[in-house]
């Protein structure tokens, strides 16, 4: 007897039906503290990791494990797979999140997830939990109205993705074959605004250094020996500007050399998108008398196709601690957002020799090279791309668009080459009012449908 085909329209109507059920499975993951960094317990992340493995088992994944490695955060494995002569698609989100931040801050508390407004707040809501039970709720929306899923899938959660995937290559080595797939789908990032489906098709690399400048030995009084020392938050300072011009324009010989410049499709697909003054300072929150920098029409041109230099922190005394001395030393953190075609330890050299050429006055000053990572980016044409244009389209109720991202997501390129180039398509459930990673993180429970029902008709259309 010939086995029924799998419904699309089946399945989003489950999901319709019971998308309560799934909110519920993500505020139990939100709940969870599951903060990789150091300092952090541990055994939240183990049990995030065990929290997630009963999730996928609930939702009909088979051979569910979690898996680990030595000195990592656990992963988490499941599959099905029970869909012969049909492709294989590797499914992505991590369970890790960051540090809640200053508690003050946030309006609910961090870890009890709370619906308000049409949003989930709560650490993870969206970064990247969300992307976790959007995967699943596709899944389940499948087994429990057709008892079958239109293709094979494969899903990997990762537990260290905040801290920079520091064991993702080992990983990949140890679990190459079990990981093959045909396409990727990557959760973990976000649309253009809510409720307009995006791919994002490139992301920034990132490179970070240290700077530290010291003068004495210990701090001193500023009345008794203010003068005649250099102040190495003064001469900290000096570097600092010097990395930027007046425009806000990195500031250093040779960084925009290997820069790629736009094709006339890209030029035209950022055209396309809807972006005014007014809602780019809406999303970002600017002050009303801060400039836009970078002199672009559209300032996303900005953010995803050219590099970008933020100091991240400083340090000397402290705000609580300030006190009428010369501070023995100071330090700060500078990255730098690269875009194709740079090479990371190109600008990483470049950063570094800037730094120590415009040290004043004779100070002491380490710089201290931290991470080099690259960018991605990937073609978005040929069958794959369009199909997930068509299926996001439905699912949202929007045409999709095409668009980069600022950040860096470490584990693409990874992921990429140890598939052999297999298509990757890199979505999420974030929008610019997301917070993620700071305080009052939330998720827009439109995009968490629309991503739900998208994945659902994405399944059926790389089945055909």
């Amino acid at each position: 007897m010939a086995v029924e085909k799998p419904s699309v329209e089946k399945a989003v109507t489950h999901f319709d039906l019971h998308r309560n059920d799934h909110l519920k499975d993500l505020m139990h993951l939100v709940r969870i503290p599951s903060v990789s960094f150091a300092g952090f317990p541990p055994s939240e992340v183990v049990r995030s990791a065990e929290a997630v493995a009963e999730l996928l088992a609930a939702r009909g994944l088979e051979e569910v494990s979690v898996l680990t490695l030595e000195g990592a955060h656990p992963y988490v494995y499941g599959e099905w797979c029970k869909a012969p002569g049909k492709p294989t698609l590797l499914l992505y989100a991590h369970h890790d999140v960051q540090p809640p931040g200053d508690a003050e801050l946030w309006k609910t508390r961090p870890f009890e997830p709370t619906v308000c407004d049409g949003r989930l707040f709560g650490r993870g809501a969206a970064d990247d939990k969300a992307g976790i039970v959007a995967h699943t709720a596709a899944i389940s929306s499948y087994l429990q109205s057709s008892g079958r899923l239109p293709i094979n899938v494969k899903l990997i959660i990762e537990g260290e993705e905040e801290i920079g995937s520091e064991h993702l290559h080992e990983f990949l080595a140890k679990q190459r074959e079990n990981l093959q797939a045909d396409v990727m789908v990557l959760a973990d990032a976000g649309n253009f605004d809510t409720g307009l489906p995006s791919l994002t098709v490139s992301l920034r690399g990132l490179v970070l250094v240290e700077a530290e400048v010291r003068s004495i030995d210990h701090s001193l009084h500023s009345g008794m020996w203010g003068g005649p020392i250099p102040d190495p938050v003064g001469a900290l300072s000096k570097m600092l500007a010097s990395l930027l011009d007046d425009e806000g324009r990195i500031a250093i010989r040779g960084i925009y050399d290997r820069v790629r410049p736009l094709t006339s499709q890209e030029r035209e697909d950022y055209a396309r998108l809807d972006v005014t003054e007014a809602l780019f300072r809406k999303q970002t929150g600017m002050a009303p008398g801060a400039r836009i920098l970078g002199g672009a029409k559209n300032p996303y041109e900005t953010i995803w196709r050219q590099p970008a230099l933020t100091i991240n922190a400083i340090q000397a005394s402290s705000r609580d601690q300030a006190r009428n001395i010369i501070c023995d030393s100071a330090w700060a953190r500078v990255g730098i957002r690269i875009v194709p075609d740079q090479r990371p330890e190109e600008v990483r050299d470049l950063l570094v020799s800037h730094l120590e050429a415009n040290v004043p006055w004779g100070v002491e000053a380490t710089i201290r090279p931290l991470l080099a990572d690259s960018w991605w980016m990937t073609d978005p044409t040929g069958p794959v791309f369009e199909k997930a244009r068509r299926a996001f389209s439905a699912g949202y109720g929007k045409e999709t668009v095409f668009i980069g991202c600022g950040g860096s997501i470490p584990f693409v390129g990874p992921f990429s080459e140890a598939l052999g180039g297999a298509p990757a398509l890199l979505i999420g459930v974030e929008d610019p009012y997301t917070n993620a990673h700071g305080e009052n993180e939330s998720l827009s429970l439109v995009d968490f449908e629309g991503a739900v029902r998208s994945s659902i008709h994405l399944f059926s259309m790389l089945a055909e």
